[in-house]
This record gives C-alpha cells, sequence and structure tokens, in this order.
C-alpha cells in the first residue's frame, strides 16, 4: 500500500471528494520571469474554469484582451471570446515547442497551452493520485514520483512529488518544463496552504541534488479563490 499517496489524498479531502468532483474554479495572480522572458503580461485575478476527468481548461483573459480566454482542450488550444466564439486554434500544441521564434516570445495560443495545462495539473493533484493511466512509486515516507502517459498534457515525463510526513500536504513538486526548454529543470514549492488548497507556490530554478534555489523568481502563483464542484 502507499501510504504516502493515500495520506496525501486524505489531506486533500479524501477519495469521495475527488472521485465525485466534476469541475475546479479558481482565481488566479501569476508572474515572474518566465512570463518577462517570453514576452508575456502578468495574470491579474485572472479565472480558470477545469474539468478535473479529462484535460480541459479555460483562462480568462489570457493576455491583453481582457474579454479573450485561452482553452486547453486535450493537447489542442484555442482562443474564444466572451459567448465561446472561436477566434483562434491550434491543434497538437506541443508539436511546435520549445523551437523558432518560441525561444524569444510566445504568442496567446502558446500561453494556452502553457498555463492551461500546467494549472490542470496543479490543481488537480488529489484527482491525478487516483488515475489509473499515472504510474506512482513511493521513493521514500514523503515522496512520490509520477510517470505521466502521453495523453496527459503535462511539464515532462517523470515527476517528483514531496509532502509532509505528518499532515500529508503537498510541499514540493519537482519537473522539467519541456516546452521552456529541457534545461528548464524546476522546484515549485509551496509555501503556503488556505482552506485546504496550496495558495502560495512559488517556482524556481533546481539544484542538481533536488534543492530549491532562492532565485531567480520564474513562475510566482497567488491562488485567490478555490472551488471544487461535483
Amino acid at each position: 500500500m502507499n501510504q504516502t499517496l493515500e495520506k496525501a489524498i486524505a489531506a486533500y479531502g479524501g477519495r469521495e471528494r475527488w472521485q465525485n468532483a466534476q469541475k475546479i474554479e479558481a482565481e488566479v495572480s501569476v508572474q515572474g520571469w518566465a512570463f518577462i522572458l517570453k514576452r508575456r503580461p502578468f495574470f491579474e485575478h485572472a479565472h480558470i474554469s477545469m474539468e478535473v476527468a479529462r484535460p480541459y481548461s479555460r483562462l480568462t483573459p489570457i493576455g491583453k484582451r481582457k474579454n479573450v480566454a485561452g482553452v486547453l482542450d486535450g493537447h489542442d488550444v484555442r482562443l474564444e471570446d466572451e459567448q465561446g466564439n472561436v477566434l483562434a486554434e491550434r491543434k497538437d500544441a506541443r508539436a511546435y515547442f520549445p523551437g523558432g521564434r518560441r525561444l524569444l516570445w510566445w504568442d496567446d495560443l502558446d500561453m494556452s497551452y502553457f498555463a492551461n495545462y500546467a494549472f490542470w495539473n496543479y490543481f488537480n493533484l488529489p484527482a491525478l493520485l487516483m488515475r489509473s493511466d499515472i504510474e506512482w512509486t513511493e521513493l521514500a515516507p514523503g515522496r512520490l514520483e509520477a510517470k505521466f502517459p502521453p495523453q496527459i498534457p503535462t511539464h515532462n515525463a517523470i515527476q517528483r512529488f514531496r509532502f509532509d510526513t505528518e499532515s500529508g500536504l503537498l510541499i514540493q513538486h519537482d519537473y522539467t518544463a519541456n516546452v521552456i526548454s529541457k534545461l528548464a529543470t524546476a522546484a515549485h514549492v509551496i509555501h503556503e496552504h488556505r482552506d485546504g488548497y496550496p495558495s502560495d507556490r512559488l517556482v524556481t530554478p533546481r539544484s542538481p541534488k533536488g534543492k530549491a534555489l532562492a532565485g531567480p523568481k520564474l513562475v510566482a502563483i497567488q491562488v485567490h479563490d478555490f472551488k471544487v464542484f461535483n
């Protein structure tokens, strides 16, 4: 029995809550060097709506146009207006990363892919722990390794998670953001939980020994609101 996995599921509300969960709504503000380097505006109280069972996420606004949302639907992305009309779309979005002009700047569709799949993974963690298509291995008490299948858009195939051994809450999530670079090894540290969800998150480079470096601050995430719906 994977005790770390079971403790983490319990810490975030239990199996029944996440087996019945269908939708997540959240409000976030995000900034950091990852945005600056890709010439992207920060997210200021952006709204996210996502499904739990499959990779679907809608983030508004995705860029400078306040009423334009970026949508992830599986491996595809699109831009929508307030009425849901499609303004632009890109199939198999990951195939375009990380080379070419994406080394220097991202458009709204690029950010739609990156931001939405990242948030879908982060916010759905309790449900991901219960998915049969993700291979979870307990490396040590409080430490899990996940092997993701190709059908799930995520940072990279092999990721590691460190949980508090007492509470079961997530402390650090280690991955490589391949859409940025195969050298983009990151430590995603949870600095605060509020009402049972990680509300203060900071992504910095990771040392070869797995330690989160003090800087630069690649992505700083503040979660203002978070709701799970059945």
